[in-house]
């Protein structure tokens, strides 16, 4: 979509130009009848058209009202309570009825926060990832399979979240580990190894053919994000490149990763989104996703601490894998139970099936959730 706006703008402008060149440099040699104030006129006309078109939005404009009802919706909340009804006895012996309405606590769904700027992805859709490194056939389906392959997997996906959900339309995505945790401490001991442009190339050219949209990952370890984001800004300055960064592997203790699991606080959290949010509003970019996973307590301290913007959206995904109701019960506690703003929710394809009588739950049951989740990786 952006694209195609793009090359409308081109040739709407290359018109105005030849129109400018004939006005200005044709006309007053060859009609004699108009004059110069008249030839000026017209080109001052053309030039005030040309940025009338330059300034109109290639995205439409945020619907308020649809908004607030997708994301009631997605709250999934409880239906208010019946009011209870009791016959209370007087002390003439005669009974009168008394009306009661339980009290229920807010469930913190939806989240109180600015309205996106327009372009926004969510509420709107569902995003459906795929995940992994095309290094490895083991960190996620990403990197598995071949590239045709694995494309039309992901879109037997996006298929069964269409026909479960058809009233939600699905953005299907890749969702690429650009720093990867390693073993080794590397050149710089920071235990951590950035992928190369070539291979994120790789990626926005498989997700162009499914009219997709592209996550660049980071797992830190004993670097920050302060380094690592400003290595893969100019991807993050693409309209359809948004970002996902991993507590699991931010390794504040100085061990190597995998070893413990790691942890982000909001204030690594907000300077992500901060660093997005000045890329959106400097070259005019429609709102960001911030995919953030999660599976344990510890992995995100402070999570009320975390500020949401109208440049970005953030995203708390349940991360953890094994059996279906070890999943849902960490799903309630750590998303459910601690609002941020939006939910998420990850599928192993091996993973979930290790245990006994485990199995990847359907996109039905993920619709059982409160909320719902709106962005669902598989791996």
């Amino acid at each position: 979509m952006k694209g195609a706006h793009k090359s409308i703008h081109f040739w709407v402008i290359l018109f105005f130009a030849l129109f400018l060149l004939f006005v200005f440099l044709i006309a007053p040699a060859t009609l004699s009848n108009v004059s110069y104030e008249h030839g000026e006129a017209l080109v001052n006309k053309a030039e005030e058209k040309i940025e009338e078109i330059m300034n109109t939005p290639s995205v439409p404009a945020l619907d308020k009202e649809d908004y607030d009802r997708r994301m009631e919706i997605l709250a999934n909340n409880p239906p208010p309570p019946q009011p209870i009804v009791k016959k209370v006895k007087q002390p003439d012996g005669t009974f009168v009825e008394e009306t009661t309405t339980p009290v229920t606590p807010p469930t913190g769904w939806p989240v109180k926060a600015p309205y996106p700027k327009d372009g926004a992805i969510l509420p709107f859709n569902r995003v459906v990832a795929y995940y992994g490194n095309l290094y490895s056939k083991k960190m996620g389906v990403l990197g598995e399979y071949p590239e045709a392959e694995m494309l039309s997997k992901l879109n037997a996906e996006v298929l069964k979240w269409k026909t479960v959900d058809p009233e939600t339309p699905v953005v299907p995505a890749l969702h690429y580990i650009a720093v990867v945790a390693q073993a080794s401490a590397g050149a710089d001991g920071k235990y951590r190894a950035r992928m190369p442009y070539k291979e994120i190339d790789k990626v926005l050219a498989m997700a162009e053919k499914i009219n997709g949209i592209v996550f660049i990952d980071i797992q830190v370890s004993l670097s920050d994000l302060q380094s690592e984001l400003p290595y893969f800004e100019k991807y993050l300055k693409m309209p359809n490149v948004h970002l996902g960064i991993d507590p699991e592997f931010s390794m504040k203790t100085g061990k190597r990763p995998g070893t413990v699991i790691g942890t982000f606080d909001a204030t690594d959290i907000n300077f992500a989104s901060e660093y997005l949010a000045n890329l959106v509003t400097a070259n005019n970019l429609p709102p960001k996703i911030l995919v953030i996973h999660r599976f344990t307590e510890k992995m995100v301290t402070n999570y009320k601490s975390i500020k949401l913007r109208p440049e970005v959206q953030v995203v708390m995904d349940m991360d953890g894998w094994g059996h279906q109701a070890r999943k849902i019960n960490t799903y309630k506690q750590f998303v459910q139970k601690q609002p941020v703003q939006f939910a998420g929710f990850k599928l192993f394809y091996k993973n979930d099936l290790k245990e006994e009588n485990s199995r990847m739950l359907t996109p039905a049951e993920l619709l059982d959730l409160r909320p719902y989740p709106i962005y669902i990786q598989y791996q």
